[in-house]
C-alpha cells in the first residue's frame, strides 16, 4: 500500500495551508482533495468537521468546578456517579450511534443547571444536588465523544490520537475558562434572589447548553444506520439447476438432474466472526491503560477539588486564605499555562508512538506531586510553588489521557471500539469520584497523605507500565 501523504494539522481542520490562499470558489476542491486523501488511506479519514467540532465542544462544556467543603466534592463525584449507573441502560437505546445521547445530553444539562440555579431562591440545599443528579445523565456523553473519536467507521487509526489531543485541549479549556469565568461572576455577586454570585454560572451554563442543543439539531450529522449484517465475503454460494435432456429434446428423468455450485474465493469460505478472545498481552494492555485512565482523572479530580478547600482553609500549611474567585483564578491560570503545551500534542502525536507520550505525561505528572509533597513538608508553601505544582500535574496527567483509549484501540480490532470506550469511560468515571471526594476531605486527612496517596497510584500504574513497555508498541497517528 503506498503512504498518504499526511496533512499539516489535525483533522479536516487539517487541510493544506493552500486552502487559504485559494479563492473562494476552489475551496471547496481544496476540501474534496483532502477527501480524497482520507478515502485513499482509510487509515487516516475523518468524520464531517462540524459534526467534530459539535463533539469536541460538548465535551469541553461537560467540564466543571467544584466548592469549598468535602460537601463540595460530593457534589462534584455525584454527576459522574449517576452517569456511570445510566451509562449501560443509555447504551441499549442508542443504536451504535450519537444523535440520541447527544440530545439525551444537551437536555439533561439545560435541566440540570436551571434547578441549580433555583436552589438559591428555593433555599434548599439539596436542590443542588438534584440539579447535579440531573446534570450526571448528560455526562455519560463523556464516552460517547471518546467513543467517537476512535470509531473505526468514520476514524483512521492514524487519527485517534490526534482526535484524543483535541478532546483534553476541550478539556483544559473547560477547566480553565469555567473556574475563572465561575469567580468572576461570585465577585461581581448580583443582588437578585435568582441570579446572584452563587446561582449565575448556572444560569449563564444553562442558556449556553440551549443555545448549543439548536445548533446540534441542524449541524450534527450522524454515522449511517448500521445496516443487518451482510453475508461474509467468500462464502456465497450460487446454485443452479441444470436439467439433462436427452439428445431427441426431451427431458430426461428427473431423478438426473444435478446442481452446479459456485464458490467464490474459496480459501474465505470458512471464515466466520471473529471470537472474542485476548491474550494474555492485550489484557495486560488493557489493565493498564485501565489504571492510567483511572489515575489520570482521580488525581486531575483531587486537585480541581482540593484548591478551593486547602486555600481558603485555616490550615497552617495554607497562607492563602483564598476566596472562591481567587481559588479559581489559581485553577485557571494552570489550565490555560498547560493549554500550549496540550495544543502543540495535537499536532505532534502523530510523530510519536503513543506509550511515549504516556510516558512524559506521566513523569511531568509525578514531578508535580513531588513538589508538592516536598513544599508541604518543608512548609515552604506560597503562591508560586502552589501554582507550579498544579501546572505540571494539570499538564501531565492531561497529556497522559489523551492516549488510553487511543492506545488500547490500536491494540484490539475495530469491532471491539463500544467495548474499549466503555472500560476506559468507567475507568475515568472511578477516578473522577473518588479524586473529587478525596480532594474535598484533603484538610481533614492531612495534605501530606492526601498527596501520597496519589504517588502510591502512580507508581502502580509505573511499574504496569515498565513491565508492559513491549506490548505498549502501537501505530503513531
Amino acid at each position: 500500500m503506498s503512504r498518504a501523504e499526511v496533512l499539516p494539522t489535525a483533522f479536516d481542520l487539517s487541510l493544506r495551508r493552500s486552502w487559504f490562499s485559494r479563492p473562494a470558489g476552489n475551496q471547496a476542491a481544496a476540501r474534496a482533495e483532502a477527501d480524497q486523501v482520507s478515502q485513499a488511506d482509510p487509515e487516516f479519514k475523518l468524520p464531517k468537521l462540524s459534526s467534530l467540532a459539535i463533539i469536541l465542544i460538548t465535551n469541553g462544556l461537560m467540564q466543571h468546578l467544584g466548592g469549598n467543603a468535602t460537601f463540595s466534592g460530593i457534589v462534584i463525584g455525584i454527576p459522574t456517579a449517576i452517569s456511570g449507573l445510566s451509562l449501560l441502560p443509555l447504551m441499549r437505546f442508542d443504536q451504535g450511534r450519537y444523535r440520541r445521547p447527544l440530545h439525551f445530553a444537551c437536555a439533561s444539562s439545560v435541566l440540570g443547571h436551571i434547578l441549580y440555579g433555583l436552589a438559591y431562591k428555593a433555599n434548599w440545599l439539596y436542590l443542588i444536588l438534584l440539579g447535579r443528579i440531573v446534570s450526571g445523565f448528560s455526562f455519560t456523553f463523556f464516552m460517547y465523544s471518546k467513543r467517537y473519536c476512535s470509531d473505526p467507521r468514520i476514524v483512521g487509526i492514524r487519527r485517534r490520537t490526534t482526535l484524543a489531543g483535541w478532546l483534553v485541549v476541550g478539556q483544559a479549556v473547560g477547566f480553565s475558562f469555567g473556574p475563572f469565568v465561575g469567580g468572576l461572576l461570585y465577585k461581581i455577586g448580583f443582588s437578585n434572589a435568582i441570579f446572584n454570585g452563587y446561582t449565575s454560572p448556572a444560569w449563564l451554563m444553562a442558556g449556553v447548553w440551549a443555545i448549543f442543543w439548536v445548533l446540534t439539531i441542524f449541524f450534527f450529522e450522524d454515522i449511517p444506520s448500521v445496516p443487518p449484517p451482510a453475508p461474509v465475503p467468500g462464502t456465497t454460494i450460487e446454485m443452479t439447476n441444470v436439467t439433462d435432456q436427452s439428445s431427441s429434446g426431451t427431458p430426461a428423468d428427473s431423478s438426473k438432474s444435478f446442481t452446479t455450485i459456485h464458490v467464490s474465493n474459496v480459501e474465505n469460505a470458512a471464515d466466520g466472526p471473529e471470537p472474542f478472545k485476548m491474550s494474555a498481552a492485550q489484557w495486560g494492555v488493557t489493565v493498564t491503560m485501565c489504571w492510567f485512565a483511572m489515575t489520570c482523572f482521580f488525581i486531575l479530580g483531587a486537585w480541581e477539588a482540593n484548591i478551593p478547600v486547602f486555600t481558603g482553609s485555616d490550615s497552617p500549611l495554607s497562607p492563602f486564605h483564598f476566596s472562591p474567585f481567587a481559588a479559581g483564578n489559581l485553577i485557571a491560570l494552570g489550565g490555560v499555562c498547560t493549554f500550549p503545551f496540550l495544543l502543540a500534542n495535537v499536532f505532534l502525536a502523530r510523530r510519536f508512538q503513543d506509550r511515549y507520550t504516556l510516558a512524559l505525561g506521566t513523569f511531568l505528572g509525578s514531578a508535580g506531586l513531588l513538589v508538592a509533597l516536598a513544599i508541604l513538608r518543608t512548609g515552604t508553601v506560597n503562591y508560586g510553588s502552589l501554582f507550579m505544582s498544579w501546572f505540571l500535574v494539570a499538564l501531565g496527567f492531561n497529556l497522559s489521557s489523551t492516549v488510553t483509549l487511543s492506545l488500547l484501540s490500536k491494540q484490539l480490532p475495530g469491532k471491539w471500539n463500544a467495548r474499549t470506550s466503555l472500560i476506559i469511560q468507567y475507568s475515568n468515571y472511578t477516578g473522577r469520584v473518588t479524586g473529587a471526594i478525596w480532594g474535598g476531605a484533603g484538610v481533614s486527612v492531612g495534605m501530606l497523605n492526601y498527596i501520597g496517596m496519589q504517588i502510591t497510584i502512580v507508581g502502580i500504574g509505573a511499574v504496569l507500565f515498565l513491565t508492559l513497555w513491549r506490548d505498549l508498541k502501537a501505530k503513531t497517528g
